[in-house]
């Protein structure tokens, strides 16, 4: 009786990130992900994202998920909020800091802000990936996209504990 072969070993090379770097310079968010995992369905959701200083995530939350990201390149500001929109709190993350990865507890409003071009992370989610339920958008913050965003993150930028967007 044969053994079946084991499955091959996934390899996600360096270069990947400057790949995503690049496509994010191109992009119109200003931002590029890679899925690791095959399928939407998949119990855990494996990805990376490249995000350049100019790119805006729309503050929301995960009500029944967490999710785990590792910075690889570069660094973010990771900011949450209560459901009125006020800061809670601000964490630096990533190269130059002590912290060097998050893990968000599900239903915590927060975002991100990239301290500079190219910053990368690994994220790490549990799945399946439903897009109707993945994400709440804060009714406080305004829509990617739109005309008043870009303004939003720069004040975003400077924000401290205890005052809003």
């Amino acid at each position: 009786m044969s053994t079946p072969a084991a499955p091959a070993v996934k390899l996600l090379q360096r270069t990947l990130l400057d790949e995503l770097a690049h496509q994010a310079r191109a992009s119109p968010r200003g931002r590029a992900h890679h899925n690791i995992h095959l399928a939407a369905s998949e119990l855990v959701q494996r990805f990376f994202v490249v995000a350049d200083r100019a790119s805006y995530f729309r503050p929301h939350r995960h009500s029944a998920k967490s999710e785990l990201a590792l910075v690889l390149r570069g660094g973010f500001d990771v900011l949450t909020f209560d459901a009125q929109g006020i800061l809670t709190a601000r964490y630096a993350v990533g190269e130059d800091q002590p912290a060097m990865a998050f893990e968000m507890p599900r239903a915590t409003w927060h975002t991100l802000i990239a301290r500079c071009d190219a910053s990368a992370f690994l994220e790490v989610k549990e799945g399946p990936y439903d897009p109707a339920s993945a994400s709440e958008f804060a009714s406080w913050a305004p829509a990617e996209g739109a005309p008043e965003a870009p303004q939003f993150l720069e004040r975003l930028r400077t924000l401290t504990v205890g005052t809003s967007g």
